[in-house]
């Protein structure tokens, strides 16, 4: 089995615009929506991820506070990378608008 790094993405302006319209009527249904896909498929969750807040970005040079379209992750058992896809591709994160989904294999590293 391999393992799959997910990244949810969501472009901030679309987002602001998101959550400032939806009513809490709304974020409960789509909060339902979610943990009812998650539990459909919790099995192949090897971490079901999270929501993420502000990234920091570091170099040599300093640190630089920023924002970016990275909206949470999840890290996913699968078969193969299409396997994974066709697990996606009935989630709730595709629904909103200006969404997208990054899936990356981990690479297992040579014992040293």
């Amino acid at each position: 089995m391999k393992k799959f790094l997910v990244i949810y993405r969501m472009d901030m302006a679309q987002m602001q615009t998101l959550m400032a319209t939806m009513t809490p009527e709304d974020r409960k249904k789509d909060m339902a929506e979610w943990g009812a896909w998650m539990q459909k498929n919790m099995a192949q969750f090897a971490d079901p991820g999270a929501p993420v807040g502000k990234n920091t970005e570091m170099s040599k040079s300093g640190v630089v506070e920023k924002s970016n379209d990275v909206a949470g992750y999840s890290i996913i058992n699968g078969e193969s990378k299409e396997s994974v896809l066709a697990m996606l591709a009935d989630g709730p994160h595709l629904k909103m608008p200006g969404s997208t989904t990054d899936v990356m294999e981990i690479v297992e590293m040579p014992k040293m």
